[in-house]
């Protein structure tokens, strides 16, 4: 995604306090590489340690509704962050907070359906001395900005179940911040996997005025080429979570269907940690990616486990992880039009932290998405091409029915002539105008030898769209309810048939038609 995308997605500290209960109950669902279009821009408590799958009993536990936050307040009011973005059940992290107020206090929210309440309150600290902390750092080798605070204290995840989690500082003087942490799942065995896209949150960070986007002074030219996980989240502290997550949570746990837990972090340092998962999925917006990660993910596709791309410009960034103040991994490196200036290559001239379809070492994201990521931004209907596909069934759609604002801000698109696997499926067609330039946003599904099946929507929105015409979110950019009650119903099919076991051995073959469908299509 490109400089800008936040202007997109509403604002996190307007959001509407309802509960998104039309779109999420279920009741309610009775139904270089060549572009076209825009030009992507260069710019129940498990015992600590267990590791049992969340579900039902977890579900069925008392949520509590005021989770979410009342007052941001000004920047300094209190902000923090953890160590580690992720943790097994029982392991500690640490956290690091600063604030104005005398005092504060911690709770941790473990989001999911709840009846409806969207999170549970599984722990809440004792008071704690509140102090402003130094000012941040700013590394001038790659202008990397880290925090670098006194630890406040350490938090012990005993009897915290595997899940999302939003961590709620409360200050003292009334204001709140959210730090998100992982508690990620031992085993993914036979669980569809949520992948939860750490690196991505942290590019967009631009807490103390740097991201991999722009500098203090609001130039790319002055972006950090390196970005750490030592400060806070900018915002209420978890907007890209809030965002483009957290509502396949709520809908996942809603299902009850067996679920895992983890980060993209963890699937670069662990190859074997999706092993026989029965699903994963990347989730809104997930486009920063180690070549361990792909090379984990596409491995898993090719033992069995079904892969979904929930959003667009998944894949698409290159990026090297590197050590940081409090730990292995804790630095993003992406260097992206100045690879060349990265010292790093010198010795390792095959691992440029650019776009993946970028030389050296090329290797065009839709060999495993099977879309292709084209440009931003743009707004336009989503447009049902194969209306009898079974990730629509139940919702009653027709050829050619469309669901105005679902395609934006990003979109991929299948694109003749980029390796994709075959056969390969466009299920929804939707032409578009991005830039002045026609092209069209393709929702695609492929299987594979191993009988895994993927699935990509297309459209950066299709997260966002489960909360649409509910104001949850903001505004979700006009989206309305019945665009909600269409892409809940097609996500509660992929989820039900990821859980059933590989795609490719109990749904329909897909009909390769890529041909046919852009035979007329501007290419």
């Amino acid at each position: 995604m490109k400089h800008g995308e936040g202007q997109d997605s509403g604002s996190p500290g307007r959001l509407d306090r309802r509960l998104f209960l039309a779109a999420a109950a279920g009741g309610a669902l009775a139904g270089g590489a060549a572009v076209t279009g825009c030009r992507s821009s260069a710019t129940g408590s498990a015992p600590p340690g267990t590791g049992r799958p969340t579900g039902q009993g977890e579900s069925a536990r008392p949520g509590d509704a005021d989770w979410r936050i009342r007052s941001v307040g000004p920047p300094d009011a209190i902000e923090g962050y953890t160590d580690k973005v992720s943790v097994l059940p029982g392991e500690e992290f640490g956290l690091y907070v600063s604030t104005t107020a005398p005092a504060f206090r911690v709770s941790a929210y473990r989001v999911g359906w709840y009846g409806g309440a969207q999170a549970r309150r599984v722990w809440r600290s004792d008071r704690v001395a509140g102090s402003v902390q130094a000012r941040p750092r700013l590394i001038q080798v790659a202008r990397t900005v880290r925090a670098d605070w006194r630890r406040t204290l350490h938090v012990r995840t005993g009897g915290w179940p595997e899940g999302a989690y939003l961590l709620r500082l409360d200050a003292e003087n009334g204001h709140q911040r959210y730090v998100p942490l992982i508690v990620r799942s031992a085993s993914t065995a036979g669980r569809i996997v949520l992948m939860h896209a750490v690196a991505t949150w942290q590019a967009y960070n631009a807490w103390g005025g740097y991201s991999l986007y722009q500098g203090e002074n609001g130039a790319y030219s002055t972006r950090s080429l390196a970005v750490s996980f030592d400060r806070p989240y900018d915002h209420d502290g978890a907007e890209k979570f809030s965002v483009y997550e957290r509502a396949a949570v709520v809908l996942a746990e809603r299902l009850g269907i067996p679920l895992a837990y983890t980060t993209g972090m963890d699937i670069h340092r662990d190859p074997g940690i999706l092993h026989n998962a029965a699903g994963a999925l990347s989730l809104g917006h997930d486009e920063y990616w180690t070549p361990q990660q792909r090379a984990h993910v596409t491995r898993a596709r090719d033992a069995g486990t079904n892969v979904a791309f929930l959003g667009a410009n998944a894949c698409y960034r290159r990026i090297r992880l590197e050590p940081d103040a409090t730990g292995a991994d804790r630095t993003v490196v992406c260097y992206k039009t100045d690879y060349r200036k990265d010292p790093y290559l010198a010795e390792h001239p095959d691992m440029p932290t650019n776009d993946f379809r970028q030389p050296p070492g090329a290797s065009p994201e839709s060999s495993l998405t099977g879309v292709l990521y084209e440009g931003y931004p743009v707004d336009a209907p989503y447009v049902v091409d194969r209306s009898d596909h079974w990730l629509f069934e139940g919702t009653g759609v027709k050829r050619g029915d469309s669901f105005d604002h679902l395609v934006g801000v990003e979109y991929d698109r299948v694109t003749p002539g980029m390796p994709t696997p075959a056969p390969l499926e466009i299920i929804a067609h939707s032409p578009l105008v991005c830039a002045g330039r026609p092209s069209h946003a393709d929702s695609a599904y492929y299987t594979v030898p191993s009988g895994a099946g993927v699935f990509a929507s297309g459209t950066m929105r299709w997260v966002e769209a489960l909360m649409a015409g509910t104001r949850e979110n903001g505004r979700n950019h006009g989206m309305d309810a019945r665009t909600g009650a269409f892409v809940t119903r097609s996500t509660e099919n992929l989820l039900h048939a990821f859980a059933a076991g590989p795609c490719g051995r109990s749904k329909p073959k897909p009909t390769d038609n890529a041909s046919e469908v852009y035979a007329s299509a501007p290419r």
